[in-house]
C-alpha cells in the first residue's frame, strides 16, 4: 500500500495554511487606484451612517455593529482581484494595456504604503478561443510590470475565469512556468484560482465532474474554486429574474465543487449578489436584507468566502459574518473543552468533529469576529494551539 498511501498524501494534502479571506471584492481595472481599500471602507462606514436607522434595525447586536465599524475603519478588504474581464469588458488592446500597466503600478504603491490588501490579484479574459491571447497579455503584462516596479508577488493570486476544460488548467499552469522563468521568478511562485462559471466545470462530455481533475492538473498552483453566479445560471438556461447563490443550479453546482476540494487543500468561493444597496432607506433595507442573508446561508453550508462588488455590500458582509460566528462560539468553544478534558456531555464528538469546532473558531479569529482574549478564556488554548488542532500537518 506504499504508493497508495503517497499518492494520496500527494492528492489530498489536506487544509491549505493560512487565513482564508471571507470575501474577494471586484474592481474593474482602469477603477483602481493605491488607495482603493480605505476608500471603501470610508464609503462603507458612510452608508451605516446615512442609512443608520435601517443599519440598527438590521444589526441589533451593538456589540457586532461595533466590529464592523472597527474593520471596515482597519481592513475594509480582506481579497482584492482587479479586474480586466467581465467587469471590465472589451476595450481594444490599446486601452487594455495602458490600464494594465496604470493597475499594475497602483499595485506596485498600495503595497508600499500598506494600503494593499491582505491578498490582491488580477482576473484576467478566459482562455476560450476568443479571448485566450489577450487573457495571456494581460497576465504577462500586469506581472511584468508589478516585478519591475518593484512590487512583490508573496499575496499575489490571479483568476482564471470561465474554464471549460483540464487542457485550459494545464495551459495556465505553461503560462506560469513560462512567466516565472522569463522574469527569473522561484518555480510555484505564481499561483491561480479556477473560476466556475460553465456547466463544462460541474459535468464534462464523459459525464465525469470535471473540477476534480482540474485541482490536480494545476500542478499545486490552484489556490480555490470561485462560483461564478451569473454565467453559470445563464448558461444553465436561469431566467435572469431567477439567477441566484441559492437556486438550484447554483446548489448542485457548489456542491460538486465542495466534494471535489475536500482535502485537496483548494479553497472555495460562493459568488455575488447583483442587487446592490444604493439609493432611499426601502431600497437599501431590501438589498441589505438580502445580502445578509445570502452572507449566513453560504456560511451555513461550508462557503466561507464570496464576491462583494460595492462599497456598501461591506457592512452587511461583516456583519453577518461576524453574527454567525459569534452566535456558535460559546457552544463551540464548550464543545472542544469537554472534548479535549474527556468530560462527558450532551454530545459524543469524534476527532473529525474536534478539528470542524477548532477550525470554525479559528475562522472566526481570523476575520477579526471574536477577540484573542475571548478565544483563550472560551477554549483554554492559545492561538497556536487551537489552530495546530483545526489545521494538523499530515505526516
Amino acid at each position: 500500500m506504499a504508493r497508495a498511501d503517497a499518492e494520496l498524501a500527494a492528492q489530498f494534502p489536506g487544509e491549505r495554511p493560512g487565513r482564508q479571506p471571507i470575501h474577494t471584492v471586484y474592481v474593474p481595472a482602469d477603477r483602481f487606484t493605491a488607495d482603493l481599500a480605505p476608500a471603501w471602507g470610508a464609503e462603507a462606514i458612510a452608508a451605516i451612517d446615512t442609512h443608520l436607522d435601517v443599519w440598527r434595525d438590521l444589526v441589533a447586536d451593538d456589540a457586532v455593529s461595533d466590529l464592523v465599524r472597527a474593520k471596515l475603519a482597519t481592513e475594509p478588504i480582506e481579497d482584492l482581484r482587479i479586474d480586466l474581464e467581465d467587469g471590465y469588458g472589451n476595450r481594444g488592446d490599446e486601452a487594455e494595456d495602458a490600464d494594465v500597466t496604470g493597475a499594475a503600478r497602483a499595485l506596485v504603491d498600495a503595497q508600499a504604503s500598506g494600503t494593499a490588501p491582505q491578498l490582491h490579484g488580477i482576473r484576467f479574459k478566459s482562455f476560450e478561443a476568443p479571448t485566450r491571447a489577450r487573457g495571456v497579455r494581460s497576465l504577462v503584462g500586469f506581472v511584468s510590470e508589478l516585478v519591475a516596479g518593484g512590487g512583490s508577488l508573496d499575496r499575489f493570486v490571479t483568476t482564471l475565469p470561465k474554464v471549460t476544460s483540464v487542457e485550459q488548467v494545464r495551459a495556465m499552469v505553461h503560462a506560469c512556468e513560462r512567466l516565472e522563468s522569463a522574469l527569473d521568478l522561484s518555480p510555484g511562485t505564481l499561483k491561480f484560482e479556477i473560476q466556475v462559471e460553465t456547466p463544462q466545470s460541474i459535468l464534462g462530455p464523459d459525464g465525469t465532474a470535471l473540477v476534480a481533475p482540474m485541482i490536480h492538473a494545476g500542478a499545486g498552483r490552484v489556490t480555490a474554486f470561485h462560483y461564478g453566479t451569473y454565467d453559470y445560471s445563464a448558461f444553465c438556461g436561469i431566467a435572469a429574474q431567477y439567477q441566484s447563490m441559492e437556486h438550484a443550479v447554483a446548489d448542485h453546482a457548489k456542491l460538486v465543487m465542495q466534494t471535489a476540494a475536500a482535502g485537496t487543500g483548494v479553497r472555495l468561493s460562493d459568488g455575488s449578489t447583483n442587487i446592490l444597496p444604493v439609493g432611499d432607506d426601502d431600497a437599501v433595507r431590501a438589498a441589505w436584507q438580502l445580502h445578509h442573508r445570502l452572507v449566513g446561508r453560504s456560511l451555513e453550508r461550508g462557503y466561507y468566502q464570496g464576491w462583494d462588488l460595492h462599497p456598501a455590500q461591506l457592512p452587511t458582509r461583516y456583519a453577518a459574518t461576524f453574527a454567525f460566528y459569534r452566535g456558535g462560539f460559546e457552544r463551540a468553544a464548550r464543545r472542544l473543552s469537554d472534548y479535549l478534558g474527556q468530560v462527558g456531555g450532551g454530545v459524543m464528538d469524534e476527532p473529525a468533529t474536534a478539528r470542524a469546532l477548532s477550525d470554525f473558531i479559528v475562522r472566526g479569529r481570523d476575520c477579526g469576529a471574536l477577540t484573542a482574549g475571548e478565544v483563550a478564556s472560551g477554549t483554554g488554548l492559545d492561538e497556536q494551539a487551537l489552530t495546530a488542532l483545526a489545521r494538523p500537518i499530515r505526516s
